[in-house]
């Protein structure tokens, strides 16, 4: 049975990247894969874009275990050298835009619902493929998530987020918070020293940031990391600027929430800082999860990701796990092994049956 799971897996990858599906242009693929659920006798609804799918025995009075991964993409690299919408043909690598973020995953954990679709089990299983990750849009995770969208007040109790990790399991994920800072002084004549320097204000305030340590220090990732990354000042070599602008790159942990750090922030400068997003949270898994302990059990690797996912937008328990390389993702001539993906839906269905035999 594994392996005819792997072999429609794959096909079903090389299928999907044949269709550009970039973040808000996931028709397409998505009513690709509602078909072949079809197919296979799998019944889900659609919502927007998004894929939601509930075991065959779903008892409303289980606990409940959601598989989730994204089916958009980011643009393909203007380095390509390979058509990024063809898989190629080689048996043990499937090329192409999309193949290692996120479609490995996407893949493997409908391989692995189908593997326990008609089982009696002591949980529930939903599978959640979402739209809109790559962009942090609206109407994917976010939605879905919310109490709005169809878990509604009853949200998953676990869950697998499906992400390129080697099949590492991440068990804390860094937030991300961008601001813009905007220094204002005065104009004038740079010959006569008229004016109040907008630029000088902006870096006081890079230098108070830059001595910055934030006091609550997570005991998995760390520090919270703060860079500045961009600075844009000034009209003409004469002219004292009146306006200075600034981009902070601030990467939270699970100690801090942004709208905690922006008032810290802010306490340090005399820049109007605002906020392009609050909402990109960091997230940490319970010590005393049964994700924990099955990753224990079954000796996976643990890590902090310092790259965002469906995470942020989640708050149930969760952990980060899937086959392919972090590194290949948004980059030229993307792939993954077809050997990955076979490993990843056995270790998937493994890391599942430990969780039955713990709770």
């Amino acid at each position: 049975m594994l392996q005819s799971l792997s072999n429609e897996s794959i096909d079903l990858l090389r299928r999907m990247i044949a269709v550009p599906s970039k973040s808000f242009e996931e028709q397409a693929v998505c009513q690709l894969i509602s078909n072949q659920l079809t197919g296979w006798g799998i019944e889900h609804k659609v919502y927007g874009c998004n894929i939601v799918a509930f075991n065959k025995n779903y008892d409303s009075k289980l606990p409940t275990l959601a598989l989730d991964a994204h089916i958009d993409t980011v643009p393909p690299a203007e380095s390509y050298t390979r058509n990024p919408y063809d898989a190629g043909n080689d048996e043990a690598v499937i090329y192409g835009l999309g193949a290692n973020d996120d479609g490995g995953s996407v893949v493997a954990l409908t391989a692995v619902f189908r593997y326990f679709y008609e089982k009696t089990l002591p949980i529930n299983l939903c599978l959640v493929l979402t739209a809109e990750e790559e962009r942090s849009g609206p109407n994917g995770a976010k939605w879905i998530y919310s109490a709005e969208g169809p878990f509604g007040a009853k949200q998953p109790d676990w869950i697998i987020i499906g992400e390129p990790t080697n099949m590492n399991a991440a068990t804390s994920e860094r937030g991300l918070l961008v601001v813009d800072g905007e220094a204002t002084g005065v104009s004038g004549h740079a010959a006569r020293n008229e004016g109040v320097n907008a630029l000088y204000i902006a870096l006081d305030d890079i230098q108070n940031l830059r001595n910055h340590r934030f006091a609550k220090v997570s005991p998995t990732m760390g520090e919270v990391k703060m860079n500045v990354t961009q600075i844009n000042c000034g009209t003409a070599h004469n002219v004292i600027p009146d306006k200075c602008t600034f981009v902070i790159d601030v990467r939270p942990t699970e100690m801090y929430d942004n709208e905690e750090l922006l008032r810290e922030l802010q306490s340090l400068c005399k820049s109007r800082l605002t906020p392009r997003n609050l909402t990109n949270r960091s997230s940490a898994t319970s010590i005393d999860s049964p994700l924990i302990k099955a990753a224990e059990a079954q000796n996976i690797a643990t890590f902090s990701s310092p790259t965002t996912s469906n995470w942020m937008r989640i708050h149930s328990d969760a952990i980060k796990m899937g086959p392919g390389d972090s590194s290949r993702s948004h980059h030229a001539d993307e792939f993954i092994m077809r050997s990955e993906i076979e490993e990843a839906i056995e270790k998937y269905i493994e890391f599942i049956n430990q969780i039955i035999l713990d709770i």
